[in-house]
């Protein structure tokens, strides 16, 4: 789709995107890009902030309630939402420290749309060993189990954010070199299989099957012109959710960060009763 293209008659617009901090994205325009896009919910990973550190453009946007989690540790992780219509439930974490003190998911309930936005740690660790994937995957899990009982009782629910998983093949510029790099281990695919089976829907790839589409490229001179890339942040939907899909979308030529936003149109239906 072209971006920032008219959205459809009667749909509303959810977007997600890894900021690589929100501080650093407001500088590089933010505010215009929220403008011009006009999304009705709007998710950001990676804001590497706490609320005290913003200016009230970004904690009091106009038109929109906004909603963080924070990382205990300065300057990392940590997600934010931004929401046309005032939730009416926000929940921040799993109820699992180990897991909450890093400020990586955040939980509104948009009128009849559960909206979840996470920031899935990576498992590479600190030397690059994977030695935080059982942590990744731990995370991911309890994840699943918290909204399992909603998508069975046919909740409407996206998950969106960084999962920080390329889910096949398909899904990153170089799987044959890549696999024994974290974000493309098997038991980390498995885990994001797992969603699938179990009736989650990858918005993107119901409207999208072709190659060659990314959300991150490392920031090395070149890499991302020649779209050597990972298709690692997604929007995935419960089955009661994936009747309301119109559209899937992602938007690399969105600078600024190294990541660019993903997005879906659906019809505005989805937060009605």
């Amino acid at each position: 789709m072209t971006v920032f293209g008219p959205k459809r008659r009667g749909t509303a617009r959810i977007l997600s995107w890894n900021v690589n901090g929100i501080r650093a994205i407001r500088k590089k325009g933010l505010m215009p890009f929220i403008e011009r896009a006009r999304p009705d919910v709007l998710c950001l990973q990676e804001t590497r902030a706490h609320k005290h550190q913003l200016d009230l453009a970004l904690t009091d946007p106009p038109g929109f309630s906004a909603h963080f989690a924070e990382a205990e540790k300065k300057g990392y992780s940590g997600v934010c939402t931004y929401s046309r219509r005032a939730p009416h439930e926000v929940h921040q974490g799993l109820g699992r420290p180990k897991y909450d003190r890093e400020g990586r998911t955040l939980i509104t309930r948009v009128g009849a749309l559960t909206v979840v936005n996470v920031y899935v740690p990576h498992g590479a660790g600190t030397r690059r060993d994977n030695s935080r994937v059982p942590y990744k995957l731990g995370f991911s899990r309890n994840l699943y189990q918290r909204l399992n009982r909603a998508k069975r009782a046919g909740e409407r629910i996206v998950v969106l954010g960084d999962l920080n998983t390329a889910h096949r093949a398909i899904d990153l510029a170089r799987p044959r070199q890549n696999l024994k790099t974290s974000g493309f281990l098997d038991e980390e695919r498995e885990e994001l299989d797992r969603w699938i089976r179990n009736g989650w829907v990858d918005t993107f790839r119901r409207f999208e099957d072709g190659p060659g589409h990314y959300s991150w490229w490392s920031q090395r001179i070149g890499v991302r012109a020649k779209n050597i890339g990972w298709r690692i942040d997604y929007i995935l939907a419960s089955p009661a959710a994936a009747p309301y899909l119109r559209d899937g979308f992602i938007w690399p030529e969105v600078a600024g960060s190294d990541h660019c936003p993903v997005g879906i149109d659906v019809d505005k239906a989805i937060f009605e009763p």
